[in-house]
């Protein structure tokens, strides 16, 4: 099965939800200079949020096995990349969050 749009949503994951997310609730806590690895780490928390509200919204579906298998493999890739600093995205926003925010 051709999973593109979910594919594309993967790939933009960190930029267009969890890190946005992440640096909103840094603000939201009053946080202006977390580490590094605290701020990846919370980007990675929201993309661990976006996978179970897949797993909880195409419970007992047909194919659903399938696409939430690639999903979780795509999480864990986007993860790895994340945690490892190789998301420019990330370090982007994690910059400008400390240095402006």
């Amino acid at each position: 099965m051709d999973f593109f749009e979910m594919e594309r949503v993967l790939d933009e994951l960190a930029r267009s939800f969890a890190a946005p997310s992440a640096t909103t609730w840094f603000k939201v806590t009053s946080n202006k200079k977390p580490t590094l690895d605290d701020y990846r780490k919370k980007v990675v928390e929201f993309m661990n949020l976006f996978e179970a509200s897949l797993s909880s919204g195409y419970q007992d579906t047909q194919n659903s096995k399938e696409l939430l298998d690639y999903v979780k493999k795509g999480v864990k890739d986007q993860t790895t990349t994340v945690l490892s600093g190789n998301n420019k995205e990330v370090e982007k926003r994690y910059k400008y969050y400390v240095d402006y925010g």
